[in-house]
């Protein structure tokens, strides 16, 4: 119950915090797998926002071969909450052994829809002019 109410307490002077000061001021929790900082976006609708989360892939989607490849998964946070994968596969490997009912962990770019959000740029930056992404899938890393 206590750490209902703390999650409770930190999505609302988020929230607070999001409608006072412009996006760009506000800082992403450090943690590892944070289900709650991707509630606090997905609440806020902010997007641009890199962070960590970790779920269960529920739904693996045809590969997006228009323009840059990206792999596709629906991903189930702790929390219930879905959201969009998007891996982008001309930058960074292809994770062949993924399968629904997997875990992975990741860190990428939240970008904030109606359905729950995507997180893209699970890669790292080829230019550094972005902070690099991965996932974590089967003990290895891709990035």
């Amino acid at each position: 119950m206590r750490k209902a109410l703390q999650a409770i307490a930190v999505i609302v002077v988020a929230a607070l915090l999001a409608r006072f000061y412009p996006e760009d001021t506000l800082v992403q929790p450090p943690s590892g797998s944070d289900s709650a900082a991707v509630e606090q976006a997905y609440a806020t609708r902010t997007s641009g926002r890199m962070l960590r989360a970790e779920g269960r892939v529920v739904k693996l989607l045809p590969d997006d071969n228009k323009g840059d490849r990206h792999q596709k998964f629906i991903l189930r946070l702790a929390s219930g909450h879905t959201i969009l994968v998007s891996h982008n596969i001309d930058i960074a490997p292809r994770i062949d052994a993924l399968r629904e009912g997997d875990t992975v962990s990741l860190y990428g770019q939240y970008e904030w829809n109606e359905r729950g959000g995507v997180v893209h740029w699970t890669h790292h930056a080829p230019r550094r002019d972005h902070e690099g992404g991965w996932i974590d899938h089967a003990g290895r890393r891709y990035e």
